[in-house]
């Protein structure tokens, strides 16, 4: 599903208009990121939480020529599905 295919959705089950759940879907998407780039996180009950963690500098390899490289510490965000969205999706 891309990201058309989700606002017909939430249109529809919303019972709003495409520019309306295409406004909503991308006011959820500039909240999350907003606040998972000034640090914290998004938990939303049943669903699952929004967070960013910390990776590691290591050593890599560049698969053209095998030579080790080091890749830098970054910042991932990353998704921790809860406890409904998991057994929603194993029954």
């Amino acid at each position: 599903m891309n990201k058309s295919e989700l606002i017909e959705k939430i249109a529809i089950g919303a019972d709003i208009t495409k520019a309306s759940a295409g406004r909503a879907l991308d006011s959820f998407i500039a909240t999350v990121t907003e606040e998972l780039v000034g640090g914290g996180e998004v938990a939303l009950v049943g669903f699952g939480t929004y967070k960013v963690n910390d990776r590691a500098a290591r050593k890599g390899r560049n698969p053209q020529t095998g030579a080790e490289i080091q890749i830098s510490a970054a910042k991932v965000p990353s998704f921790k599905a809860g406890k409904a969205l998991k057994d929603s999706c194993n029954s």
